[in-house]
Formats: structure tokens, sequence, C-alpha cells
């Protein structure tokens, strides 16, 4: 016991002095250019403070706090050992969203590279403007069409064997479970989902490992994280070696699916690599998409006008079709009301609270000087609920995005500019397609109603939102 006590403080002492090192030996700029703001305690910064508004169900706190403070919508913190300056407001999200690759880049944790190993030389701008052009081919819409049929038909599937013949559910856990059960089916084409709980338990470790201290012992998160990813890596190993091989002899095509399209196409197709890839889409659209869903299942229990809006859009679709048959497209683009439900769902509780770049150079915004090496994080919830921005911003009212919509860098659950999430459309579809199967099978009542919201890291219901079913007759 002893010995695990010193080998856990040398652990923080090595954690703590690797924050410092930046703090230290950081070469400051004078104060009067800088933004206002502060540093906070020594080492750690505001971390505390920005990770407890979160704990609390408010992330939107830490950052309206300071704009307050200081009137000022740019400000001076310290967040995960890095000086950082955060902007607020739809200035300040163009700024940063047309300067991507320019003069800010995307910053993530140290930790990343241990969870995925080649995430150093994935980040480059060449390797990783190949992914993303990789991801976009796939998930244009006309690449999405030929899932379609997967996808309605998978969901379909989820639906019948865990919601139907149940009195109650707890909705995020089925969420998730859905959510990877496409994503292996659309990115991977894999029909096996015998270990999707597995899978799923696997995701949830990595998810919190990125966001928790680097503390590589047993029993920790990043420990629990480096492990499942090293899991779920040993099992997609075979599944690239066999459609390497399916590729060289024409079995499938390269457009098949993500897993083919990047052994097709990128230079680097080690094991390693491309199974780094592959895991980092399959986390980034994972727990946001299953985040969005739930909170659609939430505000549409508490908000009967807009359920009933909702049911008679679907279920007009529903009665066109013949029985059995799938989705398509045009349907999609007929749930215009459903979408801005959506829309409205992930303006109150957006599926990331914002992002981090990373200074490149030495820049200036608003007569503030930015060094280079400085963090930047920019907030979704600096507008999506700013009432200059949305009258009433805690109303929940989708007729918001009805005509052209909100204005420009206002509305950003999946970013902007030539960073924006690739995935979006694919969210969407995914979004529409769940609420398509969810409203013409069923009412619901929350079991617990006023049951607490917390950001873990992103904003979840604390006890998994628990929901009482009412199947419609017939």
């Amino acid at each position: 016991m002893e010995t695990m006590n010193v080998g856990i403080l040398i652990s923080i002492f090595l954690v703590i002095f690797s924050l410092l090192v930046p703090f230290l030996f950081y070469k400051r700029k004078s104060k009067e250019s800088l933004p206002t703001g502060s540093s906070g305690w020594p080492v750690i910064g505001e971390t505390l403070e920005f990770l407890r508004a979160g704990w609390t169900g408010h992330p939107e706190k830490f950052v309206f706090d300071r704009v307050s403070k200081y009137s000022s919508l740019v400000f001076r913190t310290h967040l995960f050992g890095f000086p950082t300056v955060v902007f607020c407001g739809p200035d300040g999200n163009k700024f940063l969203f047309t300067n991507d690759d320019k003069i800010v880049k995307p910053w993530h944790p140290k930790s990343f590279e241990k969870i995925f190993p080649t995430y150093a030389q994935s980040s480059t701008n060449e390797q990783a403007f190949k992914t993303r052009k990789n991801l976009a081919i796939i998930l244009k819409p006309e690449a999405l069409r030929r899932h379609f049929g997967t996808m309605d038909y998978t969901i379909g599937q989820h639906f019948s064997q865990m919601w139907e013949n149940m009195e109650d559910v707890v909705v995020y856990p089925l969420v998730k479970y859905f959510t990877l059960w496409v994503a292996f089916k659309v990115f991977l084409s894999m029909d096996d989902v015998s270990q999707m709980t597995k899978f799923v338990k696997s995701f949830d470790h990595i998810f919190h490992g990125v966001t928790s201290f680097p503390i590589n012992l047993p029993g920790t998160s990043f420990n629990k994280a480096i492990k499942a990813a090293k899991s779920i890596r040993e099992h997609l190993f075979p599944i690239i070696r066999r459609r390497k091989i399916e590729l060289a002899e024409g079995e499938v095509m390269p457009d098949q699916d993500l897993l083919s399209h990047i052994i097709s196409t990128e230079d680097d197709v080690d094991e390693l690599n491309v199974a780094d890839k592959i895991l980092g889409v399959l986390l980034g659209g994972h727990d946001t998409v299953s985040s969005a869903c739930t909170f659609v299942v939430k505000y549409l229990a508490e908000y009967s006008q807009v359920y009933n809006r909702v049911y008679k859009e679907q279920m007009e679709i529903v009665n066109s079709k013949k029985n059995g048959e799938l989705l398509n497209w045009e349907d999609i683009n007929k749930m215009k009301y459903s979408w801005n439900v959506a829309c409205e769902v992930m303006r109150l509780a957006p599926p990331a609270p914002g992002n981090f770049r990373e200074a490149k150079v030495d820049f200036n915004f608003k007569g503030f000087d930015i060094p280079k090496g400085w963090n930047i994080f920019w907030s979704t919830y600096s507008t999506h609920i700013n009432p200059e921005f949305f009258p009433n911003p805690h109303t929940f009212d989708p007729a918001r995005f009805e005509g052209t919509g909100p204005a420009p860098y206002t509305y950003l659950p999946f970013g902007a500019g030539p960073r924006m999430c690739p995935g979006y459309k694919y969210a969407r579809v995914l979004i529409l397609i769940f609420m398509h199967h969810l409203v013409k099978r069923f009412r619901w009542e929350k079991v617990i109603p006023d049951e607490k919201i917390i950001s873990d890291p992103i904003l979840i219901p604390a006890k998994g939102l628990p929901i009482k079913l009412y199947p419609h007759s017939g």
C-alpha cells in the first residue's frame, strides 16, 4: 500500500511539473496588450472552475460570469495547464473559423497521443486534410443515400428489440448503443453486433479518459481509456487486414465505406494508423449524436404541443408509404419541422460546449495581442443562450429556425468554417430517422420530472433520462 501511495504521489508530481513547464518558461507579453482576465491559481489556473460549471449542469456560467466581470467578449484565463483566451460572440467565432489552419490550429491535450499513438502524425495539416476529405466524400448526401436503407433498417431493428414491449427505458444508454451500431455498419460494413455492449463501454472509457488527468495508474480514467482503445484496435486489426485483401481482389469497391476509402486513397495504410483514424471518427460522432437524441426525447416529453406537430409530420410520411417500405432522402427533406425541433434542442443542449484552438503565430484581435502557443477557446453558449441573438433564450421555440434562421456564427452545434464537423449531414439524418421511429411508436413521460443535467464532459441527464413508454394503439 505504501508503494502504491508513493507511486501515486510521484505521478501527481510529474503531472504538476508537466503543467508547470509552459507556465514557468513561457515568455510573457506585456499585460497591457493581453485581454483582461485572470490566471487563477498557480499551475491549475481556473481549470477547476471551468469543470465545476459543467459538473453542476451550467457550463455557460464560467463564460458569462467572466464576460460580465471583465465587460469584454474576449478574456484571458488559464485552463488545463495553458494560458487561454476565450472568444465569445459571432465576431470572435467568425475570426477563428475563417482563420483555421492559417493563424490557429486544433489543440488537444497530450493525453491524446497516449490513447491514439498515431495522433501526432495524423494531426499534421496534410494528413488531417486527407482524412477530412475522405470523411466529406463518404458523408456527402449522395454517398449517404447508399446507406439510407441500412440506417433506417438498423434503427428500426433497435426499436423493435430494445424499446417495444417495454414499459419504461433509460434513454441515454440505449441511444449510445444504437448510434454505435449504425456507425459500425455505415463506416465498416460490420454486421456482427454481438460485442456492441462491450464496445459502448470501451468508448465510454475513452471519452472520459481523453478529458481526465493523464495519470496512467491502474483504475484511473486515463488508464482505462488506454486499455479500451487498445482493445478496440485489436478488434479492428483483422477487419482492416481482411478489407485490404478484399480490395486487392476486387471483392469490394473503394467507395463502399469509410474503411475502404481510407485504405484506397491514403498513403499510410499501416494498420495502427488506419485503426486510429477509424477509432477517432467513431468516437467523434458517438457521444455527441447520442446526447442530441437524448435531449430530443427530453424536450418532446416536456412540450406536448411540439410533440404533436412532430407526430403529425412523421405520420404523414408513414401514411404515404407502403407497409415495410424504408425511408428515403425525399422523406428526410419533408421533416422540416422535426429538424427545427432538433436544432432548437441543440441550441439549448449543444453536443459540445465549444472547442480549443492553438495560436500558430502572434496575432491581434480587437486590439488584444494573442501570443503564439496560447490556446483559444470558443464557446457555443456565448451565442446560443445570449438574448442579443436569441430573444428569450431559455424558451424552447423551434420557430427560431424557420426562414433564414439564426444570424451567421451564432448557432454552432457543429462548428463552422473549414473544420466544421464533416459528419454534420450524417448526424442530421441519424437524428431525424431516430425521431421518426420514436414518435410513430410512442408517447412517453419522464420518470424524474426535474432530473439534473450534468456535463460529463458533454451535457447529459444525470440518471440517463428514464422514461415511461405509452405505445400508440394499432
